[in-house]
């Protein structure tokens, strides 16, 4: 009998020659993740600060397994407009990985992202304001997400993804829903986590205080998916 799967890709430390820092609080991102889906009847597999190649490498290989009805990928890294990094510095285009999931065995079932990194460098003040995304860039991402997928994201286009010590609030609240709302409809689902990040959080410190992280996500369902609906041990 197949599983639904989840692939982690989380990426705290980078090489010298990258010059990104660390991001403190992946891990516990990681091992709260890790924990939520394997109670809802995942098979998780986790990769910890891999290169560029890696990456591409390891999504690859998932969308060529089969799964039971739902595969989630989470991508949690240094980010700018349409990529990530890998833990040598190199960028990974998202519309790559996302294109590798139309192909035969993966068509017909679910699949959700999840994208913790930062898509720009604005901050967000918590009122709407109009910005240069880049649309042709925009539109080539969104054209690469195949159907029957949801790709969420921690943030805007052209905004900043929040990461402290203790965690993601986006990986953190999407834990604590993953938690609290058994057998909800993704669609409500990821909306009850924009809600509550937009609302309850608020960053602090002298530069970044009072500025807001606003979550948002792309549907190609062409059905209602209930992804989290087990318990292990059902």
């Amino acid at each position: 009998m197949f599983h639904n799967r989840a692939l982690i890709v989380s990426v705290e430390k980078f090489s010298a020659c990258a010059e990104l820092g660390k991001r403190s609080g992946a891990r516990r991102d990681t091992k709260r993740l890790h924990a939520a889906l394997r109670r809802r009847g995942f098979t998780v597999t986790i990769l910890i600060d891999p290169d560029a190649r890696e990456i591409i490498e390891a999504f690859k290989a998932e969308s060529e397994q089969p799964v039971h009805s739902c595969f989630v990928g989470v991508l949690s890294s240094h980010g700018e407009k349409g990529v990530i990094f890998g833990a040598d510095g190199h960028s990974v285009k998202l519309a790559h990985i996302y294109s590798q999931f139309g192909g035969p065995m993966m068509a017909a079932k679910n699949k959700l992202f999840l994208v913790q990194a930062c898509r720009g460098s604005e901050l967000d003040e918590g009122v709407e304001v109009e910005i240069d995304s880049s649309e042709d860039d925009c539109v080539y991402e969104c054209q690469s997400i195949p159907n029957e997928t949801v790709v969420a994201y921690a943030t805007a286009p052209g905004y900043s993804a929040f990461m402290h010590p203790t965690g993601s609030v986006f990986l953190r609240t999407f834990c604590d829903l993953v938690e609290e709302c058994e057998g909800w409809e993704i669609t409500r689902f990821l909306t009850r986590l924009n809600r509550r990040v937009a609302l309850e959080f608020e960053a602090r410190g002298n530069k970044l205080q009072g500025k807001k992280e606003m979550p948002c996500f792309i549907s190609r369902l062409t059905a209602d998916c209930y992804p989290f609906t087990r318990t292990l041990g059902d």
